[in-house]
């Protein structure tokens, strides 16, 4: 009888214990706080010009982790000797309606940078049309200007917390959000 009643003691106390413990206060540790990556899986640029307007899309539909490629698409003709108005769009279809990624790193334009590169030998040069609060770069909006025809890759890169000011991607760190290249050419 007294062990039962001594080991109904015992364990009355151990949960007793136990149940101080996981109430105990965590106030003293600051919170951490989560700022998940965005899921992207469409990049749209839209170039708009006295001589045509043209469209380069990327579309992963399950994801930069998916084992399906994106699936790429140049609509419209790049003309030689031409200036245009180019945007970006970022959107994440795997939700309905589409979320506009767009709009998250236009609010957040001090943690965001879009670079342009065009690779050697294509005569596409791009300027930066939007700024954020500091006048650093955004290039959500950008002026993109072509000169003799010409071919090959032209990469699109969304940086995630970039060093800013920066002389461009190869010094801008930060975190690659997403990078789509494009394989364009310059009629």
């Amino acid at each position: 009888m007294k062990t039962i009643k001594s080991m109904k003691t015992f364990i009355i106390a151990l949960v007793a214990g136990v149940i101080a413990i996981s109430c105990s206060s965590d106030d003293d540790n600051t919170p951490v706080v989560i700022n998940e990556e965005e899921v992207i899986t469409t990049v749209r640029v839209q170039l708009v010009s006295t001589a045509g307007n043209v469209t380069l899309e990327s579309v992963d539909s399950d994801g930069d982790d998916g084992p399906n490629a994106p699936m790429i698409t140049i609509t419209g003709d790049i003309m030689p000797n031409t200036t245009y108005a180019g945007t970006v769009t970022f959107l994440n279809e795997t939700e309905t309606p589409a979320e506009d990624i767009t709009e998250e790193v236009e609010e957040e334009d001090d943690e965001h940078q879009v670079f342009y590169t065009p690779a050697a030998g294509l005569n596409i040069t791009t300027e930066y049309g939007n700024f954020d609060g500091d006048g650093n770069p955004l290039g959500t909006v950008f002026t993109l200007t072509t000169g003799d025809a010409s071919n090959g890759n032209f990469t699109v890169t969304l940086r995630h917390e970039p060093t800013k000011p920066n002389t461009g991607l190869a010094d801008a760190g930060g975190e690659t959000d997403v990078e789509v290249t494009f394989a364009v050419t310059v009629q």
